[in-house]
């Protein structure tokens, strides 16, 4: 089994390059809101999220098993860190990413990758639309303009900072976090060429600027590339992170094999993944961005799509894209730290509406009292619980109704 980058990769860089690389400009405007976005959601700042689209991304590239694969900070990984970072800090975080990479590296040895597109539709779907109300739940305190609550479930928060956003009502935030929203929603079907999320937010940082809004912005960025750091290697907290290791490990694995699929669904031509190396080029991404101050990582779906539906060709239009993010971070850092914190919660509003497919929640609600029993409990389990907690009630509940159908089947 070899899990390194091919001949045949090479080969196919040198096949259609300025496709692959109009596909990476594209990927990158697309993923700089986004990556900026995530990094503050995670707790750990803007940016920790563009180091980890730039390195994590270049990194998961060259050696990971999908040629379209675009991989990232995401929504779903910054629900899993919140609370890592409430009780272990930052360093934690970091810590984690570390575990979870040497855990994916050894499971694309394991060749366990053959085995993760098992899980339940209906699982999928719940804890998905879990992570979206999640996500959407994080943006309050950039929305109303209030300090973030120090509860310690999202949704608690979430409470206290609407009663606070209320008690002080700001309307200029929560136009700007609706207007971004709606915006995006509302133009990008009609014109997907048109890449409206960044669009948005640059006038939202030129309308804050020209109007003196007061609105709190991303701040100064540092115009290099993370931060070289083994600081966090001197933690006392390796085995109380470890079972948060096997989660990020867990999410990781199932974000990106099944963005995976998908890419091959939307390319068609036969063409398939490699599911164990993608595992290992994932594991080998977070393994080295944790040194460089960023958060774990995993194929981003939504960015991933973007580049099929450019047109990429290879290995290159990833590639790219993580160095196209880096030449911004270095040339245009002052102008980044304008963006207003408002815009980019309207930015992460819009993702979140596009993760939920209404029509396949409904169908999956219609197909089977299990489907829908584990659909509801996942979902529940991911707003009001925690993520992993929602998978294994999930797996366990599936598991159980299935062989009680059986069990009645063979009676």
């Amino acid at each position: 089994m070899n899990l390194l980058p091919t001949k045949a990769d090479w080969l196919d860089v040198r096949r259609a390059p300025i496709k692959d690389l109009v596909a990476g400009l594209t990927v990158a405007i697309v993923a700089l809101p986004l990556a900026l976005a995530f990094g503050i959601a995670s707790g750990l700042g803007a940016e920790a999220g563009i180091t980890t689209a730039i390195i994590a991304g270049a990194i998961a590239a060259i050696f990971g098993g999908s040629k379209l694969q675009v991989s990232g900070p995401t929504g779903a990984m910054t629900v899993v860190l919140v609370p890592i970072v409430h009780k272990f800090g930052p360093q934690g975080v970091l810590l984690v990413g570390l575990i979870a990479g040497a855990i994916l590296v050894i499971a694309g040895f394991a060749k366990i990758g053959d085995h993760v597109h098992r899980l339940p539709t209906s699982l999928i779907e719940g804890f998905t639309a879990g992570i979206a109300i999640v996500i959407s739940l994080q943006q309050f305190p950039f929305i109303f303009g209030v300090p973030a609550s120090d509860a310690e479930k999202v949704w608690a928060g979430a409470f206290e900072v609407t009663m606070a956003g209320l008690a002080n009502f700001n309307p200029v935030p929560v136009s700007m976090a609706l207007a971004v929203s709606a915006v995006i929603l509302g133009f990008s079907t009609r014109w997907p060429r048109i890449p409206f999320s960044l669009l948005t937010v640059v006038i939202a940082a030129i309308a804050t600027g020209a109007f003196g809004l007061q609105l709190e912005t991303i701040g100064q960025l540092p115009a290099r590339i993370g931060n070289l750091d083994f600081e966090f290697l001197n933690s006392k907290d390796y085995l109380a992170l470890v079972p948060s290791g096997f989660a990020v490990a867990a999410l990781a694995a199932l974000e990106s094999l099944l963005s995976a699929k998908v890419a091959d669904k939307m390319r068609g031509g036969g063409e398939q993944h490699d599911s164990n190396r993608e595992l290992f080029g994932q594991g080998l991404a977070n393994l080295v961005v944790p040194f460089f101050g960023g958060v774990p990582a995993t194929a981003a779906l939504a960015r991933t799509a973007v580049n099929v539906k450019s047109h990429a060709q290879s290995k290159l239009a990833a590639l790219s894209h993580a160095l196209i993010l880096a030449l911004v971070v270095l040339l245009f850092a002052p102008l980044v730290a304008a963006i207003p914190l408002a815009a980019l919660a309207g930015v992460l509003l819009a993702t979140t509406a596009r993760m939920v497919k209404p029509h396949e929640l409904i169908e999956l609600l219609r197909r089977s009292r299990l489907d829908a029993l584990v659909l509801t409990t996942t979902l529940i389990a991911t707003v009001f619980v925690d993520l992993i907690t929602a998978v294994l009630l999930g797996l366990v509940l599936s598991l159980v109704l299935r062989r009680t159908r059986l069990a009645k089947t063979d009676v």
